[in-house]
């Protein structure tokens, strides 16, 4: 399949030539270098529109709590890109969850040409797999984030520039995902001239943004804006009023660089499930400790405190000889019948915070489904999921 143009995203070098890291892989010294020629080719007009969209009407992203038509997810399939052994163990975690997400919303699965099959076997008959290229499945970074007019009658895919967490991973492919979900949908794509991926920022949809510093200013996303333009920016294309940054990310998040899913979601207006850490050995205590202290000062776009949530329970354990330290409760993802909560496999633990979460929805189904091999690459059921908010 011939991929559709795209404005470039910068880049460190052609697919060819990239390394072929896994997520968990690829440290963050090994960028020390390489920063300052990771980009180069998309234009970062910080607070700018397109020409085409100067004169159209406001956007806005809505709440992930808002009824959804559908979500995208993608297949994972390149034992090269990191996953080595453990493929057949993420694709199984990606089916699961895809399964449980379609019981209550349709799941688009978009497959790389020649593993189509492999995905509709595994998913089984409840999911729908659309056949294009992806590096991997991580669509909550790599897929467009939609926003709805005023009336909610008609929505639009927001496309970022996605550079492989700052160049630690193959992304020729997944650059373009958005431009084959919109098409896929029939929904108008509109690009943003920033590098951004969707699990590093959450949004009430009434104004108000929630990101970190650590994420959204580390020079390998955006190194020509300044933090005013990344924030006139955000704003702008989310069609929001209120950028709150908090300080930190997972300690020893090295990939995604302090994604804002990783320690917080929102559970409803002014409402934030917020993961702290009681623990004082611990290098999240302090980190945590900071980013409460930002919220508890904090009013959103509409001048309400928040009501903030504690999630303690976060366990470490070994996979594959590596330390995994940043699983993450708050990686969830919410249906209009359910929320489908990472499992860790530490059944303590495990079990701890779905009694933490069911109170916290009541009419859902707390379910929870098994993504340990998805956090040693990274990420969670959020990473791997992307809503797309229904019209009215």
């Amino acid at each position: 399949m011939n991929l559709p143009a795209k404005p470039s995203v910068p880049a460190m070098s052609s697919a060819a030539s990239m390394p072929s890291l896994s997520r968990r892989g690829f440290g963050a010294a090994a960028l020390g270098a390489t920063a300052a020629t990771l980009f180069a080719g998309r234009a970062l007009a910080a607070g700018t529109t397109d020409s085409s969209t100067a004169s159209a009407e406001k956007y806005t992203a809505p709440a992930e709590w808002e009824d959804h038509s559908c979500c995208v997810m993608s297949w994972p399939w390149d034992r090269t890109d990191g996953w080595g052994s453990l493929l057949p163990d993420v694709q199984a975690e990606i089916a699961g969850i895809a399964r449980s997400i379609a019981r209550s919303e349709p799941v688009l699965m978009f497959a790389e040409p020649g593993h189509t099959d492999e995905a509709r076997a595994q998913c089984g008959p409840t999911v729908t797999v659309v056949e294009y290229p992806v590096n991997d499945c991580w669509t909550r970074d790599t897929g467009p984030i939609f926003a709805l007019n005023a009336a909610g009658s008609r929505r639009i895919g927001l496309d970022f520039g996605f550079n492989g967490w700052g160049g630690k991973y193959p992304f020729d492919k997944d650059d373009l995902l958005p431009v084959g979900v919109c098409d896929h949908l029939g929904v108008e794509r509109r690009d943003v001239p920033m590098v951004l991926e969707g699990g590093s920022v959450i949004t009430d949809g009434q104004g108000t943004l929630i990101t970190t510093e650590e994420c959204l200013l580390n020079p390998n996303r955006n190194p020509t804006m300044t933090r005013a333009q990344i924030e006139a920016t955000l704003l702008a294309a989310y069609g929001a009023t209120k950028l709150i940054w908090l300080p930190y990310g997972l300690a020893n998040d090295t990939i995604t660089n302090g994604h804002i899913d990783l320690v917080a979601a929102y559970l409803g207006p002014a409402r934030i499930l917020l993961h702290t850490q009681p623990d004082t050995s611990s290098p999240n205590h302090d980190r945590m400790a900071a980013n409460k202290a930002v919220l508890d000062a904090a009013t959103d776009a509409c001048g309400r405190r928040f009501e903030l949530v504690e999630m303690q329970q976060q366990p470490h354990f070994r996979q594959n000889g590596l330390m995994v330290e940043t699983f993450s409760y708050t990686n969830y993802y919410l249906t209009s019948a359910q929320v489908i909560v990472p499992q860790s496999g530490e059944a303590a633990a495990d079990a701890a915070a779905l009694d933490r979460l069911r109170p916290l929805f009541p009419g859902r189904e707390v379910v929870g489904t098994p993504a340990r091999i998805l956090a040693w690459g990274g990420g969670g059921v959020h990473c791997v999921t992307q809503h797309v908010p229904r019209t009215r």
